[in-house]
């Protein structure tokens, strides 16, 4: 190969970014016909084709995605560069783009958010408070947080913690109705849970090493957490929430719970921080990362309030 071209592998770059000419034109302020015009010299320079080209979309062909791949690196090596030489000496600074579960985004890592920026000024967090599963490539996220039962396989999954359901009900709600003691009943309670739509959704259950499976038929859902709390405290049935939803309601026995000696999971049974492999992190995303694990760790290594575990034990005799 007589002569690379950097600035070509720069285009390979955003325009399997892109997804498709048109798009790789618009963020690029060119023509469509210009792009396509340098993409096609970059494989007649090489002698391979990078791209395999459809009405609608780009596909990357094995060569293309080995190059893409060496030339995201090149482009985050060089703006990691920039960003030591510009901050040398000064206070941290960059942007870290996020996407979180409104649930546990607004009720856990929100505080976490906050006190970073208190100690970080200078880094923008850009949050998105969202449940649905990201491309953390095609969102241009840097980092994602998601209930997972296994991490996929195309991206880093670093642990934040179990995840752990309750099964749990306003005292109203148990005065007049009882709290479920078995499976069997809970599937047949008025169910308050998050969704996805046209999906049955079925609770796994395990005890003792042994793994149960109840379908449900809620009688709301909604992927807005604060809006379950609600309904769970005005008595409209049975929460099945994660333990952070209510766990400040439960320890002021406000809400009870029932099934606790059962692991109760709907989406999956660990937190995980998600982002790209082979990605050079910016000393902003790194230090955000790490000062989020940090804290998730501390959180899992406070105990649980012993006095409101055993007054929820108490209050279940209603």
């Amino acid at each position: 190969m007589a002569h690379f071209d950097a600035a070509a592998l720069d285009l390979l770059v955003d325009i399997l970014d892109a997804g498709n000419l048109s798009e790789a034109a618009r963020r690029l302020n060119m023509t469509r016909a210009n792009v396509s015009y340098h993409l096609k010299q970059f494989e007649q320079q090489l002698g391979a084709q990078l791209v395999r080209r459809t009405t609608r979309q780009l596909q990357a062909t094995e060569v293309g995605l080995q190059l893409y791949e060496h030339g995201r690196r090149i482009r985050q090596e060089l703006a990691a560069a920039r960003e030591a030489v510009t901050t040398l000496g000064q206070t941290l600074q960059g942007r870290v783009r996020l996407s979180l579960p409104s649930g546990y985004g607004h009720m856990v890592v929100a505080p976490w958010l906050i006190d970073f920026k208190r100690a970080y000024s200078g880094i923008v967090l850009d949050v998105a408070f969202e449940n649905r599963v990201t491309d953390l490539l095609r969102d241009e996220v840097d980092i994602a947080v998601r209930v997972l039962s296994t991490p996929p396989d195309s991206l880093v999954a670093r642990d934040m913690g179990p995840v752990r359901y309750v099964a749990c009900a306003a005292r109203s709600h148990v005065e007049a109705h009882g709290l479920p003691r078995t499976l069997d009943e809970l599937g047949r309670a008025p169910i308050i849970t998050s969704g996805v739509v046209g999906r049955q959704l079925r609770l796994a259950a395990y005890l003792e090493g042994e793994r149960h499976e109840v379908p449900l038929s809620p009688t709301l859902t909604s992927e807005n957490f604060l809006f379950l709390r609600e309904a769970i405290v005005a008595g409209l049935g049975v929460g099945l929430v994660p333990d952070y939803v209510v766990s400040d309601l439960v320890a002021q026995g406000e809400v009870l719970t029932t099934l606790d000696d059962w692991k109760l999971s709907i989406f999956g049974m660990r937190m995980m921080m998600l982002y790209m492999p082979n990605r050079h992190h910016t000393r902003a995303a790194s230090t955000f990362i790490d000062y989020v694990l940090e804290r998730a760790r501390a959180q899992r290594q406070t105990p649980r309030s012993q006095a409101a575990m055993s007054s929820i034990s108490s209050m279940q005799t209603l």
